[in-house]
């Protein structure tokens, strides 16, 4: 192998050697550990591979449990998995020997999938994790340690016109070509050709693809993949501008910050519902530096056109982006003038993706899919992203941020070139890809919805948004009590995935803050579809010692923080026309006339006749209001605090400690209501079982007669 590293005092220029020896020893001679080890790694930066892009793999003597025998196996990354987050089990294990067998049954190209099938009769001790079409790459190159990678630099070569003589300059021969090609069994079969032809090579650039390289050792093959990606990466920054101005230089001026998120937050609501006309969607937003160099130049519209190259780019990102003809500079609280000409906008992506479809499609091609755009780029203010969940639809701005600095590099060096639209439908609508999307797990009750919390710090508003969680939601949560907030959110994000959790500090009974909730609601994933009041508290006293501050603050919390919460959101979801559930935590006490309760007890009886307002009002627009009443939800509850717990045992005429009992024992079933007995009740309003349910009411009080409506 042609390799001049020093690898024993390796250190790249533009890349991070984050290889720790200490770490590495603890692994021993175990090439498998080290594998995942190094895989990690390299997952980590994604300036080398995107997110569930690439592959790596070692090969290893291993003991045959049916014949007691050393065999070779191929321990590669199976389908779908990620390099930076693999562990030993997202590995698939093959015998060596038979991959090689499966040549003999190769037909040619034409019956390439076929393969795919065969890959399950070559592995080794009954793994269960699936191998990759990539399999034969690692398989067929006859070196113990391969990374194959989607590396911005190296892409940036690739997907150039002078792709082949460009690498060639860089590498200086250490480093061949490889024409493009879908990946699977004739490019592995391809590869190995490359390296029977130039024997001594460190590794091979695969046209309008990526990178794949070895090594003996997994260090020494962790060095030459970021020896290659740095080389190349070199070459480009010293070009850049110099052939002629990056992206054919500057067309508008970025918005400062502030404004930027300010355009994006009041439109986000309409593009997620435009996006939304085949399937709910969730968004995600970003106005990183790379994105507005490219939406602020004047080749964007040019460049955007060529679609990307990388087929891991081109399947999270679609066939092209759509770019807004809309000037962020202008007046856009008209929401609905806005909304007409980015209607026409959609009509017209969704026009030109139905005819790319009719064009390339064959008698054996998968029905047309969503039409709508996944990229949608803003000159002056970002891109948007939009997909089945807030994980998808950030990974999708990931890789169309790495499609940005691939093109910026291409036109550094030569001119860039996308795949062919034939490819890139070939490729969207593989008969493998399609296969694999119909084994994809049942969506959960919640997947594809954003719900809000208000009182999220509290008993029953944390219970709420942790069943939201585990059904599939985005949530955010918000209290008026920042350590709450940090602390649940804390909570979740160690129990979720961070994707799914955004907080904010509020007061539900000030304007400007239920609108920044709203606000970091619709920056974090688009929109809002569920909506819970749960913030509240309670003050328990006679008549005659109310004061006027007691009256105001139940009212000002739980009245009118029902009311700007209702009315903030009905504004988005008219945005998105997708409906939506509003459900508002009010209380047995909207029913009951309990004694030393007249501020609490009426306040929750103008919650619960509100909520019935709202349902009459918002049914044309499909969005549903409905109430849970609990009762003495004690367990978690901040409502107890500031002495409540205390007024009602001097009501009742018992100490606080026998409160739960009391309670308990005064309901039909006689048993005590827990947090999240109030959670699965607002679940059942918004779980879709009950989608013709609105202004209803639901008691979640152990059986009260007295609160039985009438």
């Amino acid at each position: 192998m042609k390799n001049n590293i020093d690898i024993e005092n390796f250190k790249p220029s533009y890349l991070e050697n984050l290889w720790d020896d200490t770490a590495a020893k603890s692994y021993g001679s175990d090439d498998v550990a080290l594998l995942v080890y190094r895989s990690n790694l390299l997952g980590s930066d994604l300036r080398i591979t995107n997110f569930a892009g690439g592959n790596t793999s070692c090969k290893q003597v291993e003991v045959d449990p049916l014949t007691g025998e050393n065999v070779d196996v191929l321990w590669v990354k199976g389908s779908g998995g990620d390099i930076g987050t693999m562990t030993k089990k997202g590995l698939a294990t093959l015998y060596l020997e038979k991959l090689h067998a499966l040549k003999k049954l190769y037909k040619g190209i034409e019956h390439e999938d076929e393969m795919v099938p065969l890959l399950a009769h070559c592995i080794f001790n009954l793994n269960t994790t699936a191998p990759s079409i990539d399999t034969p790459l690692h398989a067929f190159v006859p070196h113990k340690h391969i990374d194959h990678l989607h590396p911005d630099a190296i892409i940036a070569i690739a997907a150039s016109k002078d792709g082949k003589k460009i690498t060639q300059d860089i590498f200086q021969g250490s480093v061949a070509w490889v024409d493009w090609q879908r990946p699977g069994f004739d490019l592995g079969l391809k590869l190995e050709e490359a390296l029977k032809k130039n024997p001594g090579i460190r590794g091979i650039v695969l046209g309008g693809h990526g990178l794949i390289n070895w090594g003996d050792t997994a260090y020494e093959c962790y060095c030459n993949s970021l020896d290659l990606i740095d080389t190349a990466t070199k070459y480009l920054e010293e070009r850049y501008g110099k052939r002629k101005p990056v992206f054919g230089g500057v067309n508008t001026k970025s918005l400062g910050q502030q404004a930027r998120h300010d355009k994006a937050a009041s439109i986000m609501p309409t593009l997620r519902g435009l996006c939304s006309s085949y399937n709910r969607m969730v968004g995600h937003f970003t106005d990183d530096d790379r994105v507005l160099e490219f939406v602020n130049s004047k080749d964007l519209e040019t460049l955007a056109a060529r679609g990307t190259s990388c087929p891991d780019h081109f399947l999270r990102t679609k066939i092209r982006p759509l770019v807004l003809p809309l000037s962020a500079e202008s007046d856009i609280s008209d929401i609905a003038s806005v909304k007409k000409q980015i209607e026409k906008e959609f009509e017209s992506y969704r026009e030109y993706y139905e005819s790319y479809y009719n064009r390339c499609k064959d008698e054996n091609s998968p029905p047309m899919r969503d039409p709508n755009p996944v990229i949608i780029l803003w000159p002056q203010v970002g891109m948007f992203t939009f997909a089945k969940d807030k994980q998808t639809a950030r990974v999708a701005s990931e890789f169309y941020i790495n499609a940005i600095n691939v093109m910026k590099g291409a036109e550094a060096v030569s001119d860039y070139v996308g795949l062919s639209e034939q490819e890139a439908f070939n490729i969207e609508y593989w008969a493998l890809e399609e296969a694999k999307l119909k084994r994809m797990p049942k969506e959960k009750a919640l997947s594809r919805k954003i719900a809000i919390i208000t009182g999220g710090g509290g008993g029953i508003g944390r219970s709420i948004a942790k069943k939201f969680l585990e059904e599939g939601a985005c949530v955010v949560i918000t209290d008026n009590q920042a350590d709450r907030v940090q602390e649940v959110y804390d909570e979740f994000t160690g129990l979720f995935k961070k994707d799914v959790v955004a907080s904010c500090t509020a007061d539900a009974t000030d304007e400007n803050s239920i609108q920044e909730a709203y606000r970091t609601a619709i920056l974090a994933f688009g929109g809002v579809d569920i909506i819970v009041h749960s913030a509240g508290l309670a003050i328990s006293k006679p008549i005659v010692d109310t004061s006027v501050k007691d009256w105001d603050l139940l009212y000002n919390v739980m009245v009118r923080g029902q009311f700007l919460l209702a009315r903030e959101g009905v504004k988005i979801m008219e945005a998105q026309e997708l409906g939506g559930d509003i459900v508002n935590i009010v209380s047995k006490n909207a029913l009951v006339s309990g004694p030393k309760n007249i501020a609490y007890g009426s306040a929750k009886a103008a919650q619960l006749h509100m909520s019935r307002l709202m349902a009459a009002e918002l049914g044309a627009q499909k969005i549903r209001v409905n109430s849970v009443n609990p009762d003495a939800v004690i367990r978690g509850s901040k409502i107890w605090d500031d002495g409540w717990a205390q007024a009602r045992a001097k009501a009742y005429g018992i100490s606080v400690d026998e409160l739960p009992a009391f309670y308990a024992k005064r309901t039909v079933l006689n048993e005590e209501v827990l947090p999240e007995d109030i959670a699965h009740a607002v679940f059942a309003f918004v779980s879709g079982q009950l989608k013709k349910s609105t202004g209803n009411l639901l008691n979640v009080d152990a059986g009260i007669t007295e609160s039985f409506p009438r």
